[in-house]
């Protein structure tokens, strides 16, 4: 099991990878771009928990359906994500990826280089908790869209930041909030599912957030996404 799946409350129905299968096949075509990309991280030994085509590419049209010139993506592991938003944003946008292992970003960097998107993205290595903080002290923002996909455990340091570095109408989305219905349980030890609960509190319990969640299953399971606007 990869450090980011869930544990496997249920045994997945094949149905679900022949539908994302489908979906690829119908509407968004061959990329050779990303496909490079996924074959770049699994021989750099990165763990294979990118978004799916069909998500990265949701991601992609919520950036552009928000006219989004400002992203910030927590967590790049091997830039998958990041070159679907960055793919988005205008010439003149900008796309900030923390990332805290610097073998990833190395990787990322690579990818993103290769996706030609490298001048409209900047990678950053160190902790994101102490990342985001620094951003905040030096008054960066506020960003259009900001995309959560690191450690579970911190995700609500994640919000908390992401609020201080939003503007009213910023888009939050937050990757992994389902975990195979493992939100559910209260009595969890599993620290991704403590974080995910209390990711779930945080936002129900701020005032400035309209926030809902969709339960996804598909290539990577069933897992799902937090999709949140500021006020």
């Amino acid at each position: 099991m990869n450090a980011d799946e869930p544990a496997g409350l249920i045994d997945p129905d094949p149905a679900w990878k022949v539908v994302d299968s489908y979906i690829a096949g119908h509407l968004l075509g061959e990329d050779a771009v990303l496909a490079a990309t996924l074959a770049a991280n699994a021989t750099a030994g990165l763990p294979d928990i990118d978004v799916s085509p069909a998500q990265g590419q949701m991601l992609h049209l919520y950036a552009r359906m928000t006219g989004a010139r400002q992203i910030l993506e927590i967590g790049t592991l091997g830039g998958y994500s990041t070159i679907c938003l960055a793919r988005a944003l205008p010439a003149d946008g900008k796309l900030v990826t923390l990332e805290l292992e610097p073998q990833h970003a190395e990787v990322a960097r690579a990818n993103i280089a290769a996706a030609g998107v490298e001048a409209k993205v900047e990678v950053r290595i160190g902790a994101a908790v102490d990342t985001l903080t620094a951003m905040i002290a030096a008054g960066e923002g506020p960003f259009d869209l900001i995309f959560i996909d690191a450690d579970k455990p911190s995700n609500t340091a994640y919000l908390h930041a992401s609020l201080a570095l939003s503007r009213p109408g910023t888009t939050i989305i937050v990757d992994n909030v389902v975990r195979e219905g493992g939100v559910l349980d209260a009595e969890s030890d599993d620290p991704r599912i403590i974080g995910t609960r209390a990711l779930f509190a945080a936002v129900a319990a701020e005032p400035r957030l309209t926030a809902t969640a969709v339960q996804t299953v598909g290539a990577k399971k069933w897992d799902g996404f937090l999709l949140a606007v500021v006020q």
